[in-house]
């Protein structure tokens, strides 16, 4: 068994096509029906302001699989402590044995989201988008754009945060690590007026985006609402939308977006990312439709980007 500390992990994978399509063929695999996926197990730990997750999956055929273990503990800052953590236990999937220990520390979590929302918009986003507007300025907000510009020629951000300092900086910051022009705006409205990709990417409890907000021919990945106490989309979003898809149904039902039809079945036909992938053709027929993915984090990118690590780091 092998043991790998973060630092060795982002030596070798890094936002790039590789790793890419890994996850991707991972989505694919799913999509095939190839895919063994279990529930998200959670646990909160409310004395300490925590949770845990474990996520996991085995696809078919390959030779490994990861299981995730994704603490958060969100009072941490105040020990001078990171709020997230985490590692991944990779075993062989033919004698069950340990194989290695990721200690990434919640990185290749942070990879494989970011490239998640590039394949959702390398397949329902228009060909020829440029324009992307950012809602949130944490770390995902720059790696959603970062991984964007793998499958799109972006050239401008717009930004809105609930902290104008913290979106002030994301805009330079962004400016000068990728050559953007960057736009940081007072209105979720004025932000998203002329996008040709939205990215939601907050952890915010109430509906930050609305269908009004949506010019045509947009595309939305929404990745922030990941529990079910979380929302980002006004069901205005979902319903203008031509076409939407979810990473996985039973997901987004319980953690993501589509809780918000909690009862009741949404007015509106629901895909799946791994299906759209596997299909090799867009549901988006026509530059005007508005497309919306609702990206929750699945077991499937665990094992994916884990065995992708693993494949770099041994050889």
């Amino acid at each position: 068994m092998e043991l790998y500390n973060r630092q060795q992990i982002q030596d070798v994978v890094t936002l790039d096509r590789a790793a890419l399509e890994a996850v991707e063929a991972g989505f694919r695999a799913l999509g095939e029906g190839n895919v063994v996926q279990p529930p998200i197990l959670s646990m909160a730990i409310e004395e300490s302001n925590g949770e845990v997750d474990v996520k996991t999956a085995h696809i078919k055929g390959n030779s490994r699989f990861a299981i995730k273990v994704s603490p958060g503990f969100f009072d941490n800052p105040k020990l001078g402590l990171p709020s997230l953590n985490g590692l991944m236990i990779v075993f062989s999937a033919r004698t069950g044995l340990v194989e290695a220990v990721l200690f990434d520390e919640g990185y290749l979590t942070d990879i494989r989201t970011a490239l998640a929302g590039a394949i959702a918009a390398k397949h329902l986003s228009r060909a020829d988008s440029r324009r992307v507007a950012v809602i949130g300025a944490g770390l995902q907000a720059e790696l959603q754009v970062a991984a964007l510009k793998l499958v799109r020629d972006i050239d401008t951000l717009d930004v809105w945060a609930r902290d104008v300092d913290k979106a002030r900086a994301y805009a330079m910051r962004m400016h000068q690590t990728y050559g953007l022009e960057t736009i940081v705006h007072e209105t979720v409205a004025d932000a998203c007026r002329e996008a040709d990709i939205i990215v939601t990417t907050t952890a915010s409890r109430q509906p930050l985006l609305s269908g009004e907000h949506l010019p045509d021919g947009v595309h939305v990945t929404a990745m922030g609402s990941d529990s079910p106490e979380k929302r980002e989309l006004d069901t205005s979003v979902m319903e203008r939308a031509d076409h939407f898809v979810a990473d996985t149904r039973p997901q987004s039902e319980n953690n993501g977006e589509l809780k918000a039809y909690a009862g009741h079945q949404p007015p509106f036909e629901v895909l799946e990312l791994g299906q759209v992938v596997a299909s090799g053709k867009s549901p988006r027929t026509t530059d005007a439709e508005i497309t919306v993915c609702d990206l929750t984090g699945t077991g499937v990118q665990d094992t994916a980007i884990a065995g992708f690590a693993l494949g770099r780091l041994a050889s």
